[in-house]
């Protein structure tokens, strides 16, 4: 009797001795990896094993999160319940259960076990179930490769030992619920950042295509429609979609945009309907998508041509519905959500050429509104130059920042091939190398004066513009001077590199596309 409570005593210290750490360590601030691997470092210590293992239920598969004594590529491997009926049995039962070495159960790391090769002949298996909030989260195995390693073991132990694996994994997934809620507020606390640094920009114009663009905007905004935002690169089409948002009754609520174009396409549905948590490589946690992140306000999809066929097919489903899937659940999540998009494609064509679905852009398009290029309205080009140089003069510390007379006569000549952003690159670029340039012979000036030479369009386009309008263009009005000239400088530099759009836009320092639009509108090209 004295010697049967001595091995219970001995027996409930080393428990203990085990134990003590792991409890201590649920206040530390560990990583999911190295929790997990203290926990199986105190199971073997415990408990005589070869090998032990820690996997998570997912669906009706068991995936391994943390293993010890097994081959690596145990890690990769995903055991289907069906496939297993051990494993079946631990998570069906409330009680740790004790395979027998005969038992015609096949055991799932047979063959895995390191340091063994070949089947194995005699083995002692056991596992238990871990359980969060009354149902399985997971199970714990421990296997050895002689037939009595476990008569020793007391079940109570086992299930002593369960019970703080669970406290363990509860504490991991909680601290993992935490860190993403954390990022998902982070990334909409950026979105709101980003929304209030784009309201501060202005739609700034006086010409009659910008009103007519304005008029556009005060009709859509309080609608609940879709908008479909066409344009050129460069004229402003993020601003157009501010706007409008700021325009809704919507406004209170964040404007999360999303570059369809600036990501893999393998990304997209995660960043647009979210993940859960195994979904794929690299996916950790569950993660909310952009609709999800835009629920109650406007989702931007800037760049909305780029996307793939098969994403559009379920942008129409959700736009339909307003039901979403996160990539690797089957659960919906409702969403309430005004969509306005951007291109600078023709989706039309898009449409034509079967690189486009109709349905889906007849359900982008339900309000389409078209963003004017710069060339086309007029007298604005100084407007918008007066913002960009206040706020560039408050950047280099200026008293003032203007324009001389030659230099507004540049800009209104240009035809703008990059729009505003072309413009707002001009005259930062501009601003900084005139004072740098001043800097080396006089102090920091208080007034900064841009002429047409430091804007540099003359040396590439305004000389031979003006000798045109000179020469024979003289009579013709200033629009199609412009446009005469434009043509025989692009013509003329498509012949040398012949009709090689890319070798052209190089040579004319202008994007690719805006010179194919270019060179179409000019009738060079079909």
């Amino acid at each position: 009797m004295s010697f049967r409570l001595d091995r219970v005593f001995m027996t409930s210290k080393v428990l203990l001795d085990a134990l003590i750490p792991l409890v201590a360590d649920l206040s530390s601030e560990l990583n999911e990896r190295e929790r997990y691997r203290r926990l199986l470092d105190a199971m073997r210590a415990l408990f005589p094993c070869d090998a032990t293992a820690l996997l998570r239920l997912e669906g009706e598969t068991l995936v391994p999160l943390a293993i010890d004594g097994l081959s690596h590529d145990t890690l990769g491997r995903r055991f289907k319940i069906g496939d297993h009926p051990r494993l079946k049995l631990l998570l069906e039962s409330a009680a740790p259960i004790r395979f027998p070495a005969d038992s015609r159960l096949p055991d799932p790391y047979d063959g895995l076990v390191q340091g063994h090769t070949g089947g194995l002949e005699v083995h002692d298996c056991m596992g238990c179930v871990i359980s969060i909030g009354g149902h399985p989260w997971g199970v714990l195995t421990l296997d050895a490769l002689s037939a009595d390693r476990f008569d020793g073991i007391d079940p109570a132990s086992l299930q002593a030992f369960a019970s703080l694996a669970a406290a363990t994994v509860n504490v991991v997934e909680r601290i993992g619920k935490l860190s993403a809620t954390g990022e998902q507020e982070r990334e909409r606390a950026e979105a709101y950042r980003i929304a209030a640094d784009q309201s501060r920009r202005e739609l700034i114009g006086q010409s009659l295509a910008h009103q007519r663009l304005m008029d556009e905007i005060r009709l859509a905004g309080p609608s609940d429609m879709a908008v479909l935002i066409s344009g050129e690169t460069g004229v402003g089409k993020e601003l157009v979609a501010n706007a409008i948002h700021a325009a809704s009754p919507r406004a209170g609520k964040p404007m999360i945009s999303l570059n369809c174009a600036a990501l893999p396409e393998l990304l997209v549905e995660s960043e647009l309907f979210g993940h859960v948590r195994g979904a794929f490589s690299g996916a950790l946690s569950d993660r909310r998508g952009k609709f999800e992140l835009a629920h109650g306000g406007t989702l931007f999809l800037d760049e909305v041509g780029e996307l793939s066929l098969a994403v559009q097919a379920k942008l129409l489903r959700v736009l339909q519905s307003g039901q979403l899937q996160r990539v690797g659940s089957d659960q919906e999540h409702k969403v309430d959500v005004r969509l306005i998009a951007a291109t600078n494609r023709d989706l039309m064509e898009e449409i034509r050429l079967g690189r486009y679905r109709a349905d889906f852009y007849h359900r982008l398009g339900m309000y389409p509104l078209m963003v004017p290029p710069l060339r086309e309205r007029g007298h604005d080009v100084l407007l918008v130059s007066g913002f960009f140089l206040e706020e560039n003069r408050a950047r280099l510390g200026l008293s003032s920042l203007r324009l001389s007379a030659d230099a507004q006569a540049a800009l209104l000549a240009y035809s703008w091939p990059g729009n505003i952003r072309e413009l707002e690159h001009l005259i930062g670029r501009s601003a900084l190398k005139t004072l740098a340039k001043g800097a080396q012979s006089a102090p920091h000036p208080r007034i900064l004066t841009l002429t047409a030479d430091d804007l540099g369009l003359n040396e590439s386009v305004l000389s031979p513009l003006v000798d045109s309008i000179e020469s024979a263009d003289s009579q013709l009005p200033l629009r199609e001077a412009v446009g005469a000239y434009e043509r025989r400088l692009v013509a003329d530099s498509l012949a040398r590199s012949g009709n090689n759009l890319a070798l052209a836009a190089r040579e004319l320092g202008v994007d690719r596309a805006n010179l194919s639009r270019l060179a179409k509108r000019l009738g060079l090209k079909s």
